[in-house]
């Protein structure tokens, strides 16, 4: 199993990039803000998860060993296959799908493109018990409520919510958790 890559970017698609690894390019589909994010010639690491099927051999990197985990917890749902957990990872950041999951909210799981209530459900049972706190659920629950509101404002103003939760995940960690500020912080995403 290939755990760890190490390279240089060499070519990068939507949802995709090549890292070049030697003198061997690797196909390896990354979460979309990392496919963003990447330029070429630009050295990254990625942790992975090799997919095996009877008919290729697919590739999944990611920026932290935490998203990758979940992406193969998220492989265990009946249902849910590699594009759709990669789906999910791009769009619920996994501070957001874990604060889901202990607040028992399919509904915003149900916000990732391709995933239905019945799926949202599906997961949300699965990834209990399997997935830890790693912060006090007190301020998690505070600052979901907050997001939440900023990312229904978000979308009133037009936004999808795919981009909508892009740049509620953009705001810095130590940001206040007022909505206004945290409003303003996301809306600066959109002009960069």
């Amino acid at each position: 199993m290939i755990a760890l890559l190490e390279g240089s970017v060499a070519h990068k698609e939507e949802g995709r990039l090549i890292l070049q690894v030697g003198a061997v390019g690797v196909w390896v589909f990354v979460p979309r803000q990392l496919a963003e994010q990447a330029k070429i010639g630009q050295a990254l690491a990625l942790h992975t998860h090799l997919v095996v099927r009877e008919d290729s051999l697919s590739l999944y990197g990611f920026a932290t060993a935490e998203e990758r985990d979940l992406f193969v917890l998220l492989l265990g749902v009946n249902g849910v296959g590699p594009r759709l957990a990669l789906s999910v990872i791009s769009t619920l950041s996994p501070s957001a799908l874990r604060r889901a999951v202990f607040q028992e909210q399919p509904e915003i799981i149900g916000r990732v493109p391709g995933v239905g209530k019945r799926t949202a459900q599906k997961i949300l049972l699965h990834l209990q018990g399997r997935i830890a706190p790693q912060e006090d659920l007190a301020a998690v629950a505070d600052l979901a409520e907050v997001d939440t509101e900023v990312l229904d404002a978000l979308v009133a103003l037009g936004y999808s919510v795919v981009e909508a939760q892009s740049a509620i995940q953009s705001i810095p960690k130590d940001a206040p958790q007022d909505v206004e500020e945290r409003l303003r912080l996301a809306l600066q995403y959109f002009s960069k």
